[in-house]
């Protein structure tokens, strides 16, 4: 069973009717769901996954002035609930503000994730929050929030980048793919430098899988999770392969030149791709002058007069 559900049942069967009795009062001020770090909130999960942090368990999101008012008697009560459902076990129960589970202060979970209570809502902090910070802060799922105050927040960050955002941070993981796998990979081919040139590969695949979730308007998971996402997408899900390819071949007088001519079909998909979706006007067969195009498209002088490699 998939922890999502798993979460759901065990809020609908023993959740929901402790905080209607108990609770009753303050219902509508709890916030109910399965939201933050864990595979199981991004849907990724699996049996290994239950070897740790896997537990019939949801969180409990209020205010900071309501955990000041019922916070630890609404921990108490969570950590009453049946400690086996379903054939899982509970794990304990961490002091109010916890890591994933049980009692959480609205304001203490975003900015644990964002730095801040609130969306991103500068140039710096779109440019400058860890993707997988934003994913974290916006998946899963809610299951009850009648005030709605987690909800705005949510809501706000699964809109996605803006698009100069967006377009910024294409341009800037464009610019190091074509500098790590175009350029500097067979030059240190050349060179017998196959450690590096194994690095250059690293660089390009990272950076290409990035531009793949910006281009499904997507938050990009941990890199555990990097290619495993990308595999649901509409969009360039079919580089999942060869990107990994590139990464778990070696850099042999056999393998290298082979890579080398994955790098530049690769490079080329990327380019119809820009070309296709029109963020890129340019002609050129070059990926380098194609992320250059890119900043042209972006409207706010600030992040259009940025250096190309800002923002990643």
């Amino acid at each position: 069973m998939k922890g999502l559900e798993l979460a759901r049942k065990y809020y609908e069967e023993y959740g929901r009717e402790m905080i209607d009795t108990k609770f009753h009062d303050f219902a509508d001020r709890i916030c109910v769901g399965l939201v933050g770090e864990g595979s199981e909130c991004l849907g990724f999960d699996d049996e290994i996954s239950t070897d740790h942090d896997f537990e019939p368990a949801f969180c409990l999101f209020i205010t900071k002035e309501d955990a000041e008012n019922f916070g630890f008697e609404l921990e108490r009560a969570y950590s009453k609930l049946p400690k086996q459902f379903l054939g899982y076990e509970r794990q304990p129960v961490a002091a109010v503000g916890g890591k994933r589970h049980g009692v959480i202060v609205i304001d203490d979970f975003y900015k644990r994730f964002l730095g801040a209570a609130n969306a991103p809502d500068t140039i710096e902090r779109w440019l400058y929050t860890p993707s997988h910070s934003l994913l974290n802060a916006s998946n899963g799922e809610i299951f009850r929030d009648d005030l709605g105050l987690f909800s705005s927040v949510r809501n706000e960050i699964k809109k996605g980048y803006p698009r100069d955002i967006r377009l910024k941070k294409i341009a800037a993981h464009t610019i190091f793919m074509a500098q790590a796998g175009l350029y500097n990979y067979p030059r240190l081919i050349k060179r017998g430098e196959t450690g590096a040139a194994q690095l250059a590969i690293f660089e390009f695949a990272k950076n290409a899988i990035s531009v793949i979730y910006l281009l499904n308007n997507s938050y990009e998971p941990f890199y555990k999770w990097a290619y495993r996402g990308i595999r649901d997408f509409e969009t360039m899900s079919k580089l999942a392969s060869p990107l990994a390819a590139l990464t778990e071949l070696g850099n042999s007088t056999v393998e290298a030149p082979a890579k080398t001519e994955t790098i530049e079909e690769i490079a080329q998909l990327f380019i119809n791709e820009y070309r296709k979706t029109g963020i890129s006007s340019s002609t050129s067969s070059e990926l380098e002058t194609h992320a250059y195009a890119i900043v042209k498209e972006i409207e706010s002088p600030e992040l259009r007069n940025m250096h190309i490699m800002q923002g990643i």
